[in-house]
């Protein structure tokens, strides 16, 4: 690789770069607000269940531990 011809291939990858986000089939702002949403909903309710879980564990093992 010649040194001179780096910055030739970083304009070139540049240019690529430009025409390949211009093919990107963006999500309007209502889908992004649903799947947004859909993510927050998901992350919450997998909370609230591995919550229950330990707090359930943690019970079972103070009553087992501590009788």
């Amino acid at each position: 690789m010649n040194i001179t011809t780096i910055p030739n291939k970083i304009v070139t990858f540049l240019k690529e770069v430009k025409l390949e986000m211009k093919k990107v089939n963006w999500p309007t702002r209502d889908e992004t607000i649903k799947y947004t949403l859909l993510v927050i909903g998901v992350s919450v309710a997998t909370a609230i269940f591995l919550g229950g879980i330990d707090f359930g564990f943690t019970a079972l093992l103070n009553k087992l531990i501590f009788k």
